[in-house]
């Protein structure tokens, strides 16, 4: 039970148009890191995890050392890493003053 409404907090804070007091939202987030560490790796937490994507990414980085980007699907991460490479390499043929390569 805490653990989702800390997650709903942090949801709230870190989606919030205004100013967010600084000390807020790193008490919120440590009580959060407190309670995802102490949580059972079961289909309760990935709900939570799947319905707060704020605690999922507190998640990742609490887990980092063990699993890298645990939670991010490598399909997605390689298509974006792949049409930022496509991306850059068209503005760079058409760069001003940069001589037009041939593709």
């Amino acid at each position: 039970m805490n653990l989702v409404v800390l997650a709903q907090m942090l949801e709230r804070l870190d989606r919030s148009a205004q100013a967010v007091d600084a000390k807020q939202y790193r008490a919120v987030a440590a009580r959060l890191a407190a309670e995802l560490q102490a949580a059972s790796r079961d289909a309760a937490l990935e709900g939570v995890l799947e319905s707060f994507p704020a605690a999922a990414q507190l998640y990742e980085n609490l887990n980092y050392q063990h699993a890298g980007l645990c939670r991010s699907p490598m399909d997605a991460s390689l298509a974006a890493e792949l049409a930022a490479r496509a991306a850059i390499d068209g503005a760079r043929r058409f760069a001003p003053g940069q001589p037009a390569q041939a593709a």
